[in-house]
């Protein structure tokens, strides 16, 4: 799952729960406001990284889900 991930090998190893549970600090951070124009762009960059990484365990557990279902439909009619 992680070739298409993002160019930023640290996020691209992370877990689903690792890569949320970063957005989410990331996303508090920069609600919190105070932090620098180029600290806020960063953390933003950051935050669209993981947010893709997210996407894309998701999109991995439906094609999952997707392909198990189809199997047992193939199995029930046999």
């Amino acid at each position: 799952m992680a070739a298409e991930a993002t160019s930023n090998p640290d996020i691209e190893g992370l877990s689903y729960e690792e890569a949320r549970e970063q957005l989410v600090g990331v996303v508090s951070r920069l609600e919190a406001g105070g932090a620098s124009l180029e600290e806020s762009l960063a953390l933003w960059e950051r935050g669209e990284a993981l947010a893709k990484r997210c996407e894309e365990w998701l999109e991995g557990a439906r094609k999952r889900l997707a392909a198990a279902r189809d199997q047992a439909g193939q199995g029930s009619q046999l």
